[in-house]
């Protein structure tokens, strides 16, 4: 946790000192599209089809602003297209190419877009799914950009250098598709969809079974699909196939995507093909095809050149082959220099900010465990002192007690017996007549018990006597 905090705040720094930092966020599965990258689709409806494992959806940001969203094969390690808005081109570009850190490590601390050379070892398998600089050092082609630079404004133009918007090119290939993108758009596409409408494009390439340096799938094709979101509004389909340079095929947007995976829709409803203006559209199909005439012109007066100067070019690539393979091996290696120079410097920056932050928080925790001991001492102080001298008033009061108690017991042993002694004659005294008169009570009990006796013996024979009489005596004698 520490680490990661460090890390954090380093690379904090690191934005604020470098304030060209692109940014970019890989899209999770359980988002709708894109995310706020959506507004670049009609209806903000990406394209349908697509659903490959190693399909990843990247919404491009410049300073935390969606610029265009861009669907990355992370089996082939080039974007399979990118989707745009026109904007007002900038007048002049920079070139300021980034990798995507989350697309090889998705659970690294880097949300944003970062140089390749800035991210000094903190994101796992870089270049396990995409395509780093190195992938192209040497092997003849260039990083040729699906969403043109030179289309775009300077924020948005910013975000277009990122590895995860560029596929390998021939050099005279990418200026012929860059250069045949911009006519197309500004002559022909931009002039047709008024200022009130919005023109969206998708800008895509068909992965090939040729691979740069066994790693980056070579185009088979390029392509463009143009959407005029308006009530009358047209779309149109543009190919260039990769093996010429000078080729540029138009097509509907339903037959461009029959080229593509199957079940691919490339537009919400096909950008209204059904209800399109075709009126405009072949407005647009006329300039398209004017701008391809005036290339295929360009390029049989550039193969009579080529053929003219041919044999010159072959003995000139013989001879420079060697010093210009020298000089890529000594760019290379000055390159590599130069990496590992700045990375041995952010170790020990990275180590000297770690120590000093180690110490610092080690200071901290000393201090604040010294003032605690100290803030409890104080406190128990004036505690320690009232529990004693509650304490003491208390021991007094039991010592008052005892002394009541002992000097009670004392005092009342004597006294009890003197009066206990002084009441002895009164209750001896007082006690004579009432034995007297119980004496009498049981004498007169007696003697009266005596002639109750006798007059009950007396009264029984008196019955019985009588009853002898009334037994035996002849009735005829008067009772008497």
């Amino acid at each position: 946790r520490e680490w990661t905090m460090k890390t954090s705040i380093v690379f904090l720094l690191c934005i604020s000192v470098f304030p060209g930092f692109s940014q970019g966020r890989v899209v999770r599965e359980d988002e709708t599209g894109f995310a706020e990258c959506n507004v670049f689709f009609p209806g903000q409806v990406p394209p349908e089809g697509f659903t490959e494992p190693f399909h990843v959806k990247i919404c491009q940001q410049y300073n935390k602003e969606p610029r265009f969203a861009t669907l990355y094969s992370t089996k082939d390690k080039i974007p399979l297209y990118s989707a745009f808005k026109f904007t007002k081109p900038a007048e002049s570009e920079e070139e300021n190419w980034l990798v995507e850190p989350q697309i090889d490590d998705p659970d690294n601390d880097l949300h944003e877009m970062v140089h390749e050379a800035d991210i000094g070892g903190t994101v796992a398998n870089l270049g396990a799914n995409q395509a780093l600089i190195s992938d192209y050092v040497g092997s003849g082609y260039e990083r040729g950009l699906l969403n043109p630079s030179l289309l775009n404004e300077e924020d948005f133009q910013m975000a277009t250098y990122t590895l995860t918007n560029a596929v390998p090119l021939s050099p005279a290939l990418s200026k012929s598709w860059h250069r045949d993108i911009g006519k197309v758009v500004e002559q022909a596409l931009l002039p047709h969809c008024s200022k009130t409408d919005h023109l969206y494009l998708l800008a895509g390439a068909i992965p090939s079974s040729v691979q740069v340096k066994g790693k980056v799938s070579v185009p088979a094709s390029l392509w463009l699909a143009a959407c005029c979101d308006a009530p009358e509004g047209w779309s149109l389909g543009l190919v260039k196939k990769i093996n010429d340079e000078n080729s540029l095929a138009d097509l509907t947007v339903r037959e461009l995507e029959k080229q593509l995976l199957p079940g691919v829709h490339l537009f919400k409803g096909s950008c209204g093909e059904e209800k399109q203006s075709q009126e405009k559209r072949e407005t647009v199909l006329q300039v398209v095809s004017q701008i391809r005439s005036g290339e295929q012109e360009q390029g049989t007066s550039n193969n009579h050149e080529t053929k003219d100067s041919g044999w010159v070019r072959r003995v000139a690539g013989i001879i420079a082959t060697p010093f210009i393979k020298l000089l890529e091996l000594l760019i290379y290696i000055f390159v590599e220099l130069v990496k590992f120079v700045f990375y041995f410097l952010w170790l020990v920056v990275k180590r000297v900010v770690g120590t000093i932050l180690d110490g610092v928080y080690s200071l901290w925790n000393g201090m604040v465990s010294y003032l605690k001991a100290i803030s409890m001492v104080l406190i128990s102080i004036p505690y320690d002192l009232g529990r004693v001298i509650i304490n003491i008033f208390l021991g007094f009061l039991q010592i008052v007690q005892d002394v009541v108690s002992l000097t009670y017991r004392i005092l009342s042993i004597p006294v009890g017996f003197i009066l206990h002694l002084a009441a002895f004659p009164y209750h001896s005294i007082c006690a004579i007549p009432s034995v007297l008169k119980d004496m009498a009570t049981g004498i007169g009990g007696t003697f009266s018990l005596v002639i109750d006796a006798t007059a009950a013996i007396l009264h029984g024979f008196y019955y019985l006597a009588g009853h002898i009489v009334k037994r035996f005596v002849p009735k005829g004698s008067s009772d008497d």
